[in-house]
């Protein structure tokens, strides 16, 4: 059916209270089945599979992606592929509550990949994981009890956009109106293009092809087994062998090995040390379908800037030293953790700490939205007070008011047990969480964009500065912070198609907070598995171990960069955070000039400058192989919208232009849980 809306003069002049009794007459679908155990279990089971697709591209670009228009067209083909054989298909409600529980589940993954790893990194140690999952359970629970007080105001008086959530109860409409052959159709491409993407990365996993081997040969090689005493002993006696198995290659390097067989190098440095090579990695390839390509632009931009012009120059000058070997000798071996830790990281934290925070404060009716409901007063016809006429289904207030003193309590009592911040810094956080939160939610109500980037490095700081020796007082003062503020606007982007539908608003309250559960225990004993088993402290450094192979874990170095630049700015002579060199000052001094100029010319332009100083700085962080694989992917499907997006009635515009999501959602979820699994059978059964 059409959705039903107010016009634009009917939410200027009626009051909150005439709004609500409108919703509730012509809106509001009480009678449908809502939050049932099947749309609870449903979302637990996806939030908690997409939470570890999140995991596994946050660690890897640094950003975590929207799971709910994915799991709103999994949720809807699998009840219709069941209602064949008999059971009962979701309503459009069920589905909503659903989307809630496993959006809430993959928005768990966000301190995972940023503050908590630069956490664990400054302190070289893993932090234990009952403290990673219940620190970031009780600030996601205070999300929710931030969020409803501030629901009525942007979703029910306001009735502000949430572009992002819009869309889904656009979808969610759609698929259960007239065009369900639409949506069966988009879940038929994503499971193909997730085939295809877990096919190739089953067949490319080092672990997968090793186990299948072992595997093969221990159950037809009979003498073979009984040389040895179990599985074990078995695999760790056959390790030559197992490490020529074969495996389908995705480098598409061929090349290099010419060039580098011909003499060639770029500053002396071998071209596959700076991992200046193509990848077929599926994931990032999606994921840079999703992007777009001006960013994926710019950040093949900032990639060559770094890794072809200053890194290659900065080794000949002798700011980046080799691992082993020197260059005149000719054995010089660098890795990229060496290259960005040593110099490049500074310039590219710089860039996009200046950016985002431009970004933020040059947008001041951001500000003035936010506020002006605190500050403000209603006249003409909406003034006058509202009555609550909505009482029986939404969260009662009372439980936010009780509710955040106590929860927020124990996150001030939790950081000071076990990550040593002085209670006082823990109780101001919270009360800066109220202000932040509301930037927050105006941005995303506004453009579905959440600033995290940009808000954490405020309370980085402002606390970092007054304790600028003890970085766990910065860094976990901005995961609460970020996290609530995030948290409660995420869920609020999850309501609007609820009230867009006629969903109750205390049954989405509760199925978020299932889905805080359902992220929280798929996503923290996944992270240890896939970033912190067989490190060995005796080699390298925890922040070696996780940022050295595949995963860059751009958000944790951007944390932690910016906390030893308070230690080295605000720590004195005692400070012991890292040497700003003269040339590392002077890059930090032309990115942030760089940083500024680009950013107000952007915002200046409404985007039509086409410089982004954020991606460019990405590009400096992510290793450049995801940088091009993820060029790739949104390359291609600028062609394809080139070609085909005139032309709707086309089949080519059918699937890659309309089902342009679908599709590379599909291939982010079959290429990271094969990836995960590769990664799983490295820890526990190899």
């Amino acid at each position: 059916m059409a959705l039903l809306h107010l016009s634009e003069e009917q939410i200027r002049t009626w009051t909150r209270e005439q709004k609500d009794r409108w919703w509730l007459e012509n809106v509001y679908r009480g009678n449908l089945p809502q939050l049932t155990i099947r749309a609870g279990l449903t979302g637990f089971i996806l939030g908690g599979l997409l939470s570890a697709t999140n995991l596994y591209i946050g660690a890897k670009t640094g950003w975590s992606l929207g799971v709910g228009l994915t799991s709103v067209i999994l949720a809807f083909a699998m009840f219709k592929i069941m209602s064949r054989v008999g059971a009962k298909d979701m309503t459009i409600l069920e589905n909503n509550a659903m989307q809630s529980t496993a959006t809430a589940a993959g928005y768990m993954t966000g301190p995972l990949i940023s503050g908590m790893a630069a956490y664990m990194w400054v302190n070289n140690a893993p932090m234990p994981w009952h403290q990673m999952l219940w620190f970031n359970v009780v600030l996601s629970v205070l999300g929710v009890l931030v969020a409803f007080p501030m629901k009525r105001r942007f979703i029910n008086d306001e009735q502000q956009p949430f572009p992002e959530g819009r869309a889904c109860g656009v979808v969610l409409d759609t698929l259960y109106s007239s065009a369900a052959a639409v949506g069966m159709f988009k879940a038929k491409v994503l499971a193909l293009s997730a085939g295809l993407a877990g096919t190739v990365a089953f067949l490319a996993g080092e672990n997968i092809m090793k186990g299948v081997y072992a595997a093969w040969v221990y159950v037809t090689d009979t003498a073979l087994r009984q040389q040895y005493d179990g599985w074990k002993a078995f695999t760790k006696g056959i390790g030559e062998r197992l490490d020529s198995v074969w495996r389908l290659p995705t480098y598409l390097d061929g090349w290099f090995y010419w060039l580098v067989d011909k003499g060639v190098t770029i500053g002396g440095v071998d071209t596959r040390q700076l991992e200046l090579r193509p990848n077929m990695d599926f994931a990032m390839i999606g994921a840079g379908g999703l992007l777009g390509i001006r960013p994926a632009l710019n950040m093949l931009l900032g990639m060559f800037i770094n890794f072809v012009i200053l890194v290659p120059w900065m080794i000949q000058r002798g700011e980046i030293t080799p691992r082993s070997g020197s260059l005149a000798a000719g054995d010089a071996v660098f890795r990229r953790t060496d290259m960005v830790n040593q110099w490049a990281l500074w310039w590219g934290v710089v860039i996009m700490v200046v950016a985002s925070m431009v970004g933020l404060f040059a947008r001041p009716k951001i500000f003035v939205e936010a506020f002006r409901g605190l500050f403000g007063r209603r006249s003409g016809p909406a003034a006058g007070a509202d009555r609550d006429v909505l009482r029986a289904i939404e969260l009662p207030l009372w439980v936010s008011w009780v509710g955040i003193p106590i929860v927020g309590g124990i996150g001030v009592w939790l950081a000071d047990i076990w990550f040593g911040v002085a209670p006082i810094y823990g109780v101001l956080a919270i009360i800066l969480i109220s202000i932040l939160t509301l930037i927050a939610a105006t941005s995303t109500a506004m453009t579905s964009i959440t600033p995290t980037g940009a808000m954490s490095k405020i309370p980085q700081f402002i606390f970092g500065s007054q304790n600028p020796l003890h970085p766990p007082t910065n860094l976990m003062t901005a995961v609460m912070c970020t996290e609530v503020a995030s948290n409660a606007s995420n869920l609020l982007m999850d309501i609007k198609p609820g009230y867009m539908l006629g969903a109750k608003p205390r049954q989405q309250a509760v199925a978020h907070c299932i889905g805080i559960m359902a992220g929280a225990i798929a996503s923290t004993p996944l992270f240890y598995i896939l970033f912190t088993m067989n490190w060995d402290p005796a080699t390298r450094t925890l922040q070696e171990h996780m940022s050295g192979g595949q995963f860059g874990f751009p958000s944790a170095m951007q944390w932690k960069g910016v906390s030893d630049l308070i230690a080295s700015v605000f720590g004195g002579p005692d400070a012991h955070g890292v040497l700003l060199t003269t040339s590392i000052k002077w890059s930090m001094g032309i990115a942030a000039v760089v940083g500024l100029l680009f950013e107000l010319l952007r915002v200046g332009t409404k985007s039509r400058f086409p410089l982004n100083a954020l991606a460019i700085g990405l590009g400096v962080v992510i290793p450049p192989e995801s940088t091009i694989s993820m060029f790739m992917g949104a390359g291609f499907f600028w062609l394809m919208n080139r070609r085909y997006g005139a032309r709707p009635e086309s089949f080519g515009n059918k699937v890659w232009v309309q089902t342009h999501e679908p599709i590379c959602a599909g291939l982010i979820a079959g290429a990271a849980l094969v990836g995960i699994a590769d990664a799983v059978i490295a820890a526990f059964v190899l």
